[in-house]
């Protein structure tokens, strides 16, 4: 992420201009107010009803930028407490925004990674997935190595600066940005080593080169919760396309199905998931939280997820056995030519 916040580049062309869609950027304010930020950086006010559901102030949103891909994106916001939380689509903005600030700011950014981000099917949202990765490397939740970031980074500076050019791309222009948490000068010179390499690459090119190189990473997407197990051991439970992972010290030590996570559910600070094993025998795990809020917050993630995942995956194990008993073959729907969907950290 530059730190001249230079990323405006792409980002702006995508706003309509048509002042039906956000009449409310200007003039009196009429109701209550909120401000968007999006994965540039930028933020927009937008005023809307107390009627209102989520569903109609992400709507708004997503037509502000173009956004056709919806559901992998989604607004979140952080409490009074400080505990971040999805915007619940299908409940009233105002009893959600309650406990917050009287202007509270909701953060545009990916909740549901597609598997591979090279198939999304518009630029804008290969591009928004493209920002939304970097900053989970920015922000420590995708970790990368030396080589991993050099080659990630050099990409980011390509779709950004364009070709290396010595006239305006002096010895360390590439401090310019901010792309890990801790940023050296070696890493650096190995980034403008690579930047050199990427000669002839439009942005599009490089965002897709950085998207074809991030999609496996052992941690592309993974949802990541801190908890303990009953001993106070320190653990982190990762929600995935295929279901549960366990991680200690970023190393995963275990894995749940969904298919064989039979229950989830959640009392107080603790969560607890029931699962079967290969000998079908019901095995209990529970793992407590800092918090109730932050348990609820888990809780709901692993169901959404669950539903979410399972949901596309029968339909497009029914769409395979239409195609197998059919005498004719049709394209599926956009919606359903997905090869999974990751559950998204929060952001912050």
């Amino acid at each position: 992420m530059s730190k001249g916040n230079r990323l405006l580049r792409l980002f702006p062309r995508f706003f309509k201009t048509d002042s039906k869609i956000n009449n409310n950027a200007t003039g009196e304010i009429k109701g209550p107010l909120c401000y968007i930020v999006f994965l540039d950086d930028s933020e927009q006010r937008f005023i809307y009803k107390n009627s209102w559901k989520g569903q109609t102030l992400f709507d708004q949103v997503c037509e502000l930028i173009n956004v056709s891909e919806k559901i992998y994106f989604g607004l979140r916001f952080i409490d009074s407490t400080g505990q971040a939380h999805w915007l619940d689509l299908g409940k009233s903005v105002a009893s959600q925004l309650k406990g917050c600030s009287s202007s509270p700011r909701l953060y545009f950014g990916v909740k549901f990674y597609a598997a591979d981000p090279c198939k999304l099917q518009e630029e804008i949202t290969r591009y928004l997935f493209f920002l939304q990765v970097k900053r989970d490397i920015l922000q420590g939740r995708l970790p990368v190595s030396f080589e991993e970031a050099a080659e990630l980074c050099a990409y980011a500076v390509q779709s950004e600066l364009g070709d290396f050019d010595s006239r305006y791309h002096t010895p360390g222009y590439v401090s310019e940005f901010s792309f890990l948490p801790s940023q050296t000068e070696e890493l650096e010179a190995r980034i403008a080593g690579m930047h050199r390499r990427c000669q002839g690459a439009t942005p599009i090119m490089a965002e897709q080169k950085f998207l074809e190189k991030v999609k496996w990473l052992e941690m592309y997407g993974v949802d990541l919760h801190p908890v303990q197990d009953e001993g106070n051991m320190e653990y982190y439970l990762g929600l995935t396309p295929t279901g549960i992972v366990v991680f200690k010290h970023r190393t995963k030590i275990a894995s749940y199905f969904w298919p064989r996570v039979t229950k989830a559910s959640r009392k107080g600070k603790t969560f607890t998931i029931k699962v079967r094993d290969k000998n079908n025998d019901e095995r209990t795990y529970a793992f407590e939280l800092s918090t109730k809020s932050a348990c609820k917050h888990l809780w709901k993630c692993c169901l959404e997820h669950h539903t979410f995942f399972s949901e596309r995956a029968e339909r497009l194990a029914a769409y395979e056995i239409g195609l197998e008993t059919s005498q004719g073959c049709r394209e599926p729907p956009a919606e359903e030519k997905l090869e999974g969907l990751i559950l998204n950290p929060d952001l912050t």
